[in-house]
């Protein structure tokens, strides 16, 4: 089911002139007619699209959206619509450079438009990641919402994995795989709590270690055993966060190290949402 998104406010100006943009294209994105831009729209899930009459393709486009400024849905529905791979069944190859081309000025109205495993939707992030090296290593393909049934511990873990993005992109690598660990382990906690709680056999959440954890969702199918090895892996890297383990391990993360990890959660995510239940009728 395509999840609905209310998020966006009343964007900038400037915002609404890089949209209009991206979704008139050029040579590097998706070109559009006249007449397809208003085609567009209309797919997007527009009502009442006004006819293209040979304007200029920019100013046309922009004048759209600046009459539905004040109605946010209707932006959403435009970027949900370049997210979607039907866009682009000619040049299915254009679809990851739309999305980032978005990002790049979206991401200064605290957003961002991903596409997991097929599903468009715009997601909060932080702004602070608009600037150069902003991206992780490797997209998450699955978003906090495929897996965390609960809301705000959903908003919670996202913002942790929005501050290990940051990370990274400062070159901040402990800090970094210390906050992908804390986001596994809170995103593991929370996945046993909603699916079967009796796994915990009466322990206190509090006081349940990650390899516990990592554990029980391996013995519940839930996650591989590549996913369930390497996660031990971050684990101890994650027990960085005390100063003494790093010293007595005698080595220091770098970036390669950063990477394995976020291949690690992003394969972890993965697995948790394909297992998830089917909801009853």
């Amino acid at each position: 089911m395509t999840q609905e998104t209310t998020v966006l406010g009343r964007l900038d100006g400037n915002t609404l002139k890089e949209l209009a943009r991206v979704i008139c294209g050029d040579d590097h994105l998706y070109y559009r007619r006249g007449f397809e831009i208003a085609e567009f729209l209309e797919s997007a899930g527009w009502l009442d699209v006004p006819e293209y009459e040979g304007e200029y393709r920019s100013e046309w486009a922009l004048q759209q959206l600046m009459d539905r400024r004040e109605t946010p849905t209707d932006l959403e529905k435009v970027l949900i619509r370049l997210a979607d791979a039907r866009e682009y069944l000619e040049e299915p190859d254009l679809l990851a450079t739309v999305i980032n081309a978005v990002n790049t000025f979206l991401v200064h109205e605290g957003f961002r438009l991903e596409n997991p495993g097929g599903k468009p939707r715009i997601v909060v992030c932080d702004p602070a990641l608009a600037h150069p090296g902003q991206q992780a290593p490797v997209e998450l393909k699955a978003t906090m919402a495929d897996v965390i049934r609960e809301p705000r511990i959903a908003a919670l873990l996202q913002r942790r994995l929005d501050e290990a993005r940051t990370c990274y992109a400062n070159g901040a690598h402990v800090a970094a795989i210390i906050m992908l660990g804390s986001l596994l382990e809170g995103v593991l906690l929370t996945v046993i709590e909603e699916r079967n709680a009796s796994l915990l056999r009466g322990k206190n959440p509090d006081f349940i270690g990650l390899k516990a954890l990592i554990n029980i969702c391996h013995e519940a199918g839930w996650i591989d055993v590549d996913v369930e090895r390497f996660s031990q892996a971050l684990r101890e890297y994650r027990n960085f966060v005390h100063p003494r383990a790093e010293f007595r391990e005698a080595h220091t993360p770098d970036r390669d190290t950063l990477t394995v990890s976020w291949y690690v959660v992003n394969s972890a995510l993965n697995d948790l949402a394909a297992s998830q239940p089917v909801a009853s009728a």
